[in-house]
């Protein structure tokens, strides 16, 4: 009885821990594919010679997905990501033959539209290279 006691005091300390770990990767896996989306299109738009588009599936809503395409079509599409908020990107990113991306632009990444303190935050310069950040605050 004692060993169950003491196993449940500390799986009830553990929880908190453990949801705010869950939560941290939520995050991190999802500024990882966006990143990693933006860099293919970047390196598309310079093999193919053309321009590629990255657009949100839903306008002006990032966290339901985007597509990558370019003028012979769709390249990928990224379904929703679950359990994330992504906020403040543009209606778009086209990335010219060159690789530069425009607009510049930035995508905040966080489990909730408050600040957690797990927010990550994707740049991405007028070079086209995105860049990806941890971040406290605003991005």
């Amino acid at each position: 009885m004692i060993v169950l006691a003491v196993a449940g005091v500390l799986a009830a300390l553990a929880v908190p821990s453990f949801q705010s770990l869950t939560q941290s990767q939520q995050a991190k896996n999802a500024s990882f594919e966006l990143f990693s989306n933006l860099s293919l299109a970047r390196s598309e738009a310079i093999k193919r010679n053309a321009n590629v588009t990255v657009a949100p599936l839903v306008a002006g809503d990032w966290g339901q997905g985007w597509t990558i395409t370019a003028a012979a079509g769709t390249i990928k599409s990224q379904a929703a990501l679950k359990g994330v908020v992504i906020t403040l990107g543009p209606a778009s990113v086209v990335y010219a033959r060159t690789g530069r991306a425009s607009p510049a632009a930035t995508f905040q990444i966080d489990v909730s539209p408050v600040d957690t303190g797990l927010r990550r935050c994707i740049y991405i310069g007028l070079t086209g290279m995105p860049r990806s950040v941890k971040q406290t605050g605003a991005c």
